[in-house]
């Protein structure tokens, strides 16, 4: 189950499949995330990469995101985050079954907008937080001044684009998270 913390679906409970490597962010990880964030989501793009059960892109919709794209590669998982979206209404929010990495290489369309929001949460001891940072950078992904959260093992040591800058992070347990920012050039 999963609860939605805030904003218009506030204490709506949502199901999601047990899949492996598929763990929510906990919910007072997303409280203060969204604290960090509640200046910039009304009207935002956000993308949600490695969306899982939808914890941080459907939380960002009720919070007034103008949209929400979620990528995930697992079928199941995707299929349930469409479910969830119909179930909440959720016409700004929009589910992609598909590999994270493919999908950053191809790069932004001139139909995309940059986003505003990005949450990278890839399943731990993937390897594939820094790969997403990269192609975010590469493929024209961001817009001026964008916002990126990053969850990862306490343990692990991060290697972000330079232009990145760190503005927030904390620690809970075994889990640490992190809001770049980008600079301007």
């Amino acid at each position: 189950m999963l609860r939605i913390i805030g904003g218009r679906w506030r204490s709506r409970k949502l199901t999601f499949p047990d899949r492996p490597g598929l763990r929510p962010t906990p919910d007072r990880v997303r409280e203060t995330l969204f604290n960090w964030l509640q200046a910039d989501l009304p009207g935002s793009h956000c993308l949600d990469l490695f969306a899982g059960s939808g914890a941080l892109g459907l939380e960002a919709a009720s919070r007034g995101a103008a949209d929400v794209l979620m990528l995930e590669h697992d079928a199941q998982a995707a299929s349930a985050l469409a479910g969830n979206i119909d179930v909440l209404a959720a016409a700004q929010s929009n589910v992609l079954q598909r590999d994270t990495i493919a999908f950053l290489r191809a790069g932004r369309t001139s139909s995309m907008p940059g986003f505003d929001i990005v949450f990278i949460d890839p399943p731990y001891q993937s390897g594939l937080a820094e790969p997403c940072c990269a192609l975010l950078e590469q493929g024209d992904w961001l817009a001026a001044k964008a916002k990126i959260y990053l969850e990862c093992e306490a343990a692990s040591a991060l290697v972000v684009p330079q232009r990145w800058q760190l503005i927030k992070q904390k620690r809970a347990g075994q889990v640490a998270y992190h809001l770049f920012t980008t600079s301007q050039e």
